[in-house]
């Protein structure tokens, strides 16, 4: 069967990094930890009290008041991010077959907050339910892709995909498919997460995942380091338009980068921990490669799920070097959560970004806050330690695994790759 080839020809965000692409990588390449102390809500009493929070957003600025009144924080990143990404692309939406057009964005958590607001209110009150009319649509996930679907009047696919942090690369992934098998010309995909509220890292900290390295929240994300403590939290949003080759040639569009391939898998082990010899992240890559018709040793980098936990840096590592052999050690690996924190929901699409942007400029950047390598952690991968490296991109790889035991790795590749 020929498939069809699909291209990334848009890109808008809402980072710890920034809000722009150049904002963006200015702030990756130079090892910039996002990380600082909780503004959000009085984290005092928190064991963890920092984050990767998003700085200088209004959302006043992109959304009128009766847009804001009916959105959650994640939905909001989510149509500025889609509404740059489609400026972006320069797509005439006059012009594009609306029905071939759609929209499928993730999120981990969706609108916790107005959950939160919602729930503390009640339980102020005398017993009376006083719920808000745009509560549930404030909340639930699937609104996001429904928002952006009713702003640009895209009747194609549209949906949510919900799958922990591995969330919006199925968004991705399916997006691409849904173009590939021909279904669609043109696809919204991404995700967004706004998680950074006292319910949310209340629950993360009683499961003992994040970090409470409070004396230095800039140091606090080290992954593969022998004293990391677990992730930081981050938020904000990142869309694509994905599109299908020949549709984007044919107007001229920029042409940011192909997908190659996505691969799927599970781990079937446990709710929260990662297999221990990485065999559900071994499977997925072998997926992935599997489907673009790639061999291993055409991988030039691997953006890893490296959330900064104990086991999952090293079961990650076992499962790299179980898929490319001796190649492991030629390929540059880096966790940029190191930088920007775990988006959770979010962390594909900001991490299928970094992948981009890596072979745009030919760069691979660092892991930061290595200090002393874990010595469970083969010595002889190349990490990208604390330092951006110089090397030709042609094929990237972005990996992310979810709490449930799902893994998608999504390959990205340079339209002219080698």
């Amino acid at each position: 069967m020929n498939y069809r080839r699909v291209v990334v020809t848009g890109i808008g965000l809402i980072t710890p990094l920034g809000h722009t692409i150049d904002e963006f990588w200015k702030n990756l390449e130079s090892g910039f930890s996002s990380a600082d102390n909780i503004t959000r809500f009085d984290a005092e009493k928190f064991k963890t009290q920092f984050a990767c929070e998003v700085k200088n957003f209004n959302p006043k600025d992109y959304l009128d008041r009766k847009e804001l009144r009916k959105s959650d924080l994640f939905s909001q990143y989510a149509m500025v991010s889609a509404d740059n990404a489609i400026k972006d692309s320069g797509l005439d939406l006059e012009k594009i077959d609306k029905e071939r057009a759609g929209v499928i964005w993730a999120s981990g958590i969706g609108g916790i907050t107005a959950l939160q607001e919602e729930i503390s209110n009640f339980a102020k009150g005398d017993g009376t339910p006083r719920f808000s009319p745009f509560f549930i649509p404030k909340m639930i996930i699937d609104l996001a892709a429904g928002n952006i679907s009713i702003k640009y009047g895209f009747h194609g696919v549209n949906f949510a995909t919900v799958s922990a942090c591995a969330s919006s690369s199925n968004a991705i992934g399916s997006a691409y498919e849904y173009i590939r098998y021909g279904r669609v010309d043109v696809m919204v995909a991404g995700g967004s997460e706004a998680s950074i509220s006292p319910i949310a890292v209340g629950g993360f900290n009683s499961m003992k995942a994040m970090s409470v390295r409070n004396d230095d929240p800039k140091t606090a994300s080290r992954p593969f380091d022998r004293d990391r403590d677990g992730f930081v939290i981050g938020e904000g949003g990142v869309g694509f338009i994905l599109e299908e080759y020949e549709h984007a040639k044919k107007r001229g569009a920029t042409i940011y980068a192909e997908i190659a391939g996505s691969g799927y898998s599970a781990d079937g082990y446990h709710i929260t921990a990662p297999h221990p010899e990485g065999l559900g992240a071994s499977l997925v890559m072998k997926n992935v490669l599997k489907d673009a018709e790639i061999n291993p040793e055409k991988i030039d980098y691997i953006n890893v799920h490296g959330t900064a936990t104990p086991r999952g840096d090293i079961s990650e590592t076992i499962a790299i070097k179980d898929v490319f052999a001796d190649n492991a050690y030629k390929l540059n690996i880096s966790s940029t959560k190191s930088m920007h924190g775990h988006l959770l929901g979010a962390a594909g699409a900001i991490e299928g970004l970094v992948c981009i942007l890596a072979m745009r400029n030919n760069i691979v950047p660092p892991t930061i806050n290595q200090f002393n390598r874990d010595p469970e952690i083969d010595s002889k991968l190349n990490l990208t330690k604390n330092d951006a490296q110089q090397r030709e991109i042609n094929y990237a790889l972005s990996n992310t695994f979810g709490f449930g035991g799902h893994n998608v790795s999504l390959l990205y590749k340079k339209l002219e790759a080698k």
